[in-house]
């Protein structure tokens, strides 16, 4: 497939107007694509009547920036979201750029877990669109497993993202119906212009660290879990772990299993769960009994199982939300610890579980139940966030919190080809249904533009400057 950002033309000269003419903008058949160093680009692609239009250049866009047209969507994030719709369109013809700030694909995958992650759930949960797992690899394969994999997904399906490219912004132009995203790379500033725009970052794109009284004045090490490898370095040091979801769980259990004293701060209720049950997995058991079985009636299932495998919870200060650990999922996104051998550390009494932070001093942590205790450091498992609203200049289809305002499975198309991939709270499975829906309705638009043989008019103005 040819690059959708191929050099057609080059403005290296003082600010100029030019005018293409071209039976079909999208497929660019006659010439490839639009690499341009410019200014600003204005270009109307009137699917009716043939348009020109230009708009004056802005004082502070002369000289400002690249300027590329994309043959196709442009795709925001390179991690399994990014991929699964790349490998969509590949599969139907259609070009695409993709943009990561990152130096790799998955880089949450790659620089920012600990080294004894594995995936939660049976490979088939976890694999993307039109490739499955190597057979040989095991049930719950390693985080190692999982990049060789998305290595191999990305070599499969052709996918050279576009590397080191920070987004900074992307705006919907209503005056030429196309999308500006405005990145930065080796300190020049490009603007991709594009028909449609996928965002594809993710609910996990940005560490999300609470701002605890005192922790400044602390003096002992902290760091947020997404900074931890393993617990080599902090072998007989007491650590305190701030959170009680899958991360805080295996932090704490890495911690253990390299001879440290973990205290784990469980400030509210949460669901664990055994990751198997009898042998079967037991997100692949509620999966079933959902087919036959109202929400509410399998979470009661489920709790019972969980009751009877892993004992009452509540005498080791870990208590239960009153809402099921599916109910609760499907509601507010929040996930259940799937246990993987913490609770026997915490019944043990190698894991400590205490009440949530009242505030810090040096070398203390001071509990709400007036409690203080010595630590040597703090690791912030406190979960991730989306940065959408930091660089996408829209209001509908996202909320302030930069997640999608409608629910699943609604969530994933917005106005004038905007859309999302990996924000259904629905893991890996979740954004590989929306990869896949997301794809098939670009192609479709795609191919119904390419077959059209309506002339179109594109007035791109340009100059060019580099911050070097």
């Amino acid at each position: 497939m040819d690059d959708p950002t191929s050099p057609m033309a080059l403005a290296s000269c003082m600010p100029l107007s030019i005018t293409w003419t071209l039976r079909n903008i999208h497929s660019l058949s006659y010439f490839g694509s639009l690499f341009m160093h410019c200014a600003c680009s204005t270009i109307n692609l009137d699917h009716h009547l043939p348009t020109m239009v230009q708009q004056p250049l802005e004082q502070g866009d002369l000289f400002s920036r690249r300027c590329i047209l994309v043959n196709g969507p442009v795709i925001v994030g390179a991690g399994p979201s990014g991929l699964a719709v790349g490998a969509g369109l590949r599969q139907q013809g259609v070009p695409f750029v993709i943009l990561d700030r990152a130096n790799c694909i998955a880089s949450l995958w790659q620089n920012k877990t600990y080294d004894r992650l594995k995936l939660h759930l049976p490979k088939q949960f976890c694999q993307l669109p039109f490739f499955p797992f190597p057979p040989n690899f095991p049930e719950y394969p390693s985080k190692y497993q999982f990049v060789d994999y998305l290595e191999s997904y990305a070599k499969k399906f052709e996918i050279n993202p576009r590397f080191n490219e920070s987004v900074h912004s992307a705006k919907y132009d209503e005056t030429c119906g196309l999308w500006r995203v405005r990145t930065v790379v080796n300190d020049c500033e490009v603007e991709y212009i594009c028909r449609w725009l996928v965002v594809a970052t993710g609910e996990n794109a940005e560490k999300v660290e609470p701002d605890f009284q005192g922790l400044d004045e602390f003096g002992g090490h902290v760091m947020h879990a997404c900074d931890y490898r393993s617990g080599e370095a902090y072998q007989g040091k007491r650590i305190l772990v701030v959170g009680c979801g899958n991360s805080g769980m295996e932090v704490s259990l890495d911690l253990c299993h390299h001879n440290a004293f973990p205290f784990m701060v469980v400030r509210s209720s949460v669901h664990v769960l055994p990751r198997e049950i009898s042998g079967r997995s037991t997100f692949e058991l509620a999966t079933s009994l959902m087919k036959w079985l109202p929400v509410k009636m399998v979470d009661k299932i489920l709790l019972i199982l969980a009751r009877c495998t892993l004992g009452n919870l509540e005498k080791y200060g870990i208590k239960r939300p009153l809402m099921g650990p599916l109910e609760l999922k499907n509601t507010h996104g929040k996930t259940p610890v799937l246990d993987i051998g913490t609770l026997k550390k915490i019944k043990s009494g190698k894991i400590q579980i205490v009440p949530g932070i009242k505030k810090f001093s040096r070398g203390l942590v001071e509990l709400v139940n007036g409690e203080n205790l010595e630590m040597d450091s703090v690791i912030l498992a406190t979960g991730y966030c989306s940065n959408v609203p930091s660089w996408l200049k829209e209001s509908d289809l996202f909320s302030e919190e930069g997640m999608p305002t409608t629910p699943f499975p609604e969530g994933w198309k917005g106005k004038s080809g905007l859309y999302a991939v990996g924000f259904t709270k629905r893991g890996l499975s979740g954004a590989s249904f929306d990869a896949i829906r997301v794809s098939q309705d670009i192609a479709k638009f795609w191919n119904q533009e390419t077959r059209s043989q309506t002339n179109h008019y594109v007035t791109v103005s340009c100059d060019r400057r580099c911050n070097k």
